[in-house]
């Protein structure tokens, strides 16, 4: 098995425009801070992300 990079990446909220920093593969589910929309949602390795990915950090 390889080993896994795991990264925090930048989204914005398809509803509310906020911008947000999320791990690519959470263990639960994400919300936006602002209006409460799933960004991201655990799959069991990396996340099903369902906001617009911005920048890839780290």
């Amino acid at each position: 098995m390889g080993i896994k990079k795991s990264k925090f990446i930048k989204v914005v909220c398809p509803d509310c425009e906020n911008v947000q920093v999320i791990f690519d593969h959470p263990s639960t589910v994400v919300k936006c801070l602002v209006c409460g929309r799933t960004l991201a949602e655990p799959t069991g390795g990396k996340g099903n992300i369902k906001a617009k990915i911005v920048e890839v950090l780290g």
